[in-house]
């Protein structure tokens, strides 16, 4: 890798650890980037799902705050991250390169419009709850671990618009702030990149200088990210959120 590549993925880092604070898709960054200097699209995929971890962790402590009182949630739903991330990983290592690229497009404008469309969703669910007389389980319920298990396994296949697809699932679910949802995205996207990355270091092949070069850029995008991304009105993360996943769309169709 020449100093001027090392630099780009550096940047990358950068860029994608901001955007996975904030958001979500930061692998639409750094994976085209990694194929772009040389390394095969799964080593691309493994060394980024380890070099963006940091950047993970980091987005969350900036999101501390958001977080509390959500222990007990997080515990719950970091259960079924896990799993699903390490699901998502074997089936890396196990099926074809292209087996979830027809699905995933849809995927990601199913969550845009969920996300799109949650306020109005969740007034409607409220409403309804009200004349029933009952109340939101706390942590989601069992649909909710559902579909959070699938987009953890998504997640720990290859990742982009992941947080885009947590985001609307728990936005829908949660009665919560989607700023505090954005927080416990952060932490549950560190786990599955973190048991992702643990299986992917045992059965695929890592380059590490790009590991390394990501993990810092990632480090400083996280910082940046939540600095920034805590600031957002509802409003405007919510547009954030569409824009970059019309961005993932787009980018995933063309290839």
């Amino acid at each position: 890798m020449s100093p001027l590549e090392a630099l780009a993925v550096l940047a990358a880092g950068v860029g994608a650890g901001t955007i996975n604070t904030i958001v979500g898709s930061g692998t639409l960054l750094t994976f085209p980037v990694l194929v772009a200097v040389g390394l095969s699209p799964v080593t691309a995929n493994v060394s980024n799902a380890l070099g963006l971890v940091p950047g993970s962790i980091t987005g969350a402590i900036g999101y501390r705050r958001e977080l509390a009182g959500q222990r007990e949630r997080l515990i719950r739903l970091g259960l079924v991250a896990l799993l699903g991330g390490a699901t998502g990983a074997v089936l890396l290592v196990t099926l074809p390169s292209k087996a979830f690229h027809a699905i995933v497009p849809v995927l990601i404008a199913a969550a845009l419009v969920l996300v799109v469309l949650q306020p109005r969703l969740s007034r409607a669910v409220q409403a309804r709850r009200e004349r029933q007389g009952t109340t939101a389980p706390a942590h989601g319920g069992a649909l909710l671990a559902l579909g959070m298990f699938v987009a953890s396994a998504y997640g720990g296949y290859f990742g982009a618009a992941q947080g885009v697809i947590y985001l609307s699932l728990m936005g829908l679910m949660l009665d919560e702030t989607l700023q505090r949802i954005n927080g416990l995205k952060n932490v549950l996207a560190a786990m599955v990149n973190g048991i992702a990355a643990v299986l992917f270091i045992f059965v695929a092949d890592m380059d590490w200088a790009a590991v390394g070069l990501v993990a810092v850029g990632a480090t400083i995008g996280g910082l940046i990210g939540a600095r920034v991304g805590r600031r957002l009105p509802p409003a405007a993360l919510r547009g954030l959120i569409v824009a970059v996943g019309i961005v993932a769309i787009v980018q995933l169709i063309l290839k």
